[in-house]
């Protein structure tokens, strides 16, 4: 159904006469006629009985009147919904427990007048193409390259390098250490079940492995980061990494350790990734936060960061 012609009909309806409704849309009047002309033979019906007076409503476009108004009504919260700064800027953070969503939640309490829609995708290709696709605005991920290019016009700005600590229970043989280097790791079973092949954490730990020679695995069912902190707590040989910046909660009686990794530090590279031509004003203000929340720490990045 033709809107301008819609508009035509509830603005002759309001005015009581085309003359008026044409001044009011600043068209002709022989154009208001023609629109309505058009509108009656789309419908079937006539809307307007012509008299001496102006037009008066049918009973049929009295009936069409309301409905009318809320076309209209509803083509612009249509138009609204996706207008610059009107929708919520879409957001993958991968989880809610991790430093991007520590820093798209420190964004929030800096830009309160922004909406946000947080969603949380489980790989980096998925991710990576819904940013190309404009499903969504931005991602944040290990952006694995030269392995893996982004896709024309996709851009990325690395943002976090964030320290990994090992996490261990009490009876582990370093669980008294207040730092450990990366060569006394070596010979200590690092569990991480949930490493799934093709991640961009997996491709991380893949290097950890081959640089430095760890026993990092993700043997057996992964049940979750609560079932995971129950088997470090009571065990005597396995730990796990965990970033420095991850918020996990334990029960006290786990008397769980986190203990900084030394020598080098490892460092996992977040990177904020987005569509150049979006052209959403809350994208260009969060990727300014970002830039300021950047951090760099000395240490360890695996070889396709650099």
């Amino acid at each position: 159904m033709d809107l301008e012609a819609v508009r035509t009909f509830v603005a002759a309806a309001d005015a009581g006469r085309f003359q008026d409704a044409a001044v009011d849309l600043a068209i002709t009047q022989q154009a208001v006629s023609r629109r309505i002309a058009t509108l009656e033979g789309e419908l079937g019906v006539r809307l307007f009985t012509r008299t001496a007076r102006g037009s008066v409503l049918t009973i049929d476009g009295q009936a069409f009147l309301p409905h009318a108004r809320e076309l209209l009504r509803s083509a612009e919260r249509a138009v609204a919904s996706v207008r610059p700064g009107q929708r919520a800027l879409r957001v993958d953070v991968i989880g809610m427990r991790i430093a991007p969503a520590a820093l798209l939640r420190e964004f929030h309490r800096a830009h309160p007048e922004i909406e946000l829609d947080v969603v949380t995708l489980f790989d980096g290709d998925t991710a990576i193409a819904a940013v190309a696709s404009g499903a969504i605005d931005a991602t944040f991920r290990a952006v694995v390259q030269p392995g893996r290019q982004l896709p024309d016009g996709v851009r990325s700005m690395r943002v976090i390098d964030e320290p990994h600590q090992l996490l261990a229970g009490p009876r582990h043989p370093l669980a008294a250490a207040r730092e450990v280097t990366i060569a006394e790791l070596t010979g200590h079973r690092i569990w991480i079940p949930g490493a799934s092949p093709g991640t961009e954490w997996t491709a991380y730990y893949d290097e950890l492995v081959a640089e430095f020679g760890l026993a990092i695995d993700a043997v057996g069912p992964n049940f979750g980061s609560e079932a995971l902190l129950e088997v470090i707590a009571d065990s005597a040989t396995v730990a796990t990494l965990t970033a420095e910046r991850t918020r996990l909660v334990w029960p006290a009686e786990y008397d769980l350790r986190r203990i900084p990794v030394v020598d080098p530090v490892p460092l996992y590279p977040h990177a904020l990734v987005w569509r150049d031509d979006n052209s959403h004003p809350a994208l260009a203000a969060l990727r300014e936060f970002a830039a300021a929340q950047a951090c760099r720490v000395e240490g360890w990045v695996p070889g396709w960061v650099r």
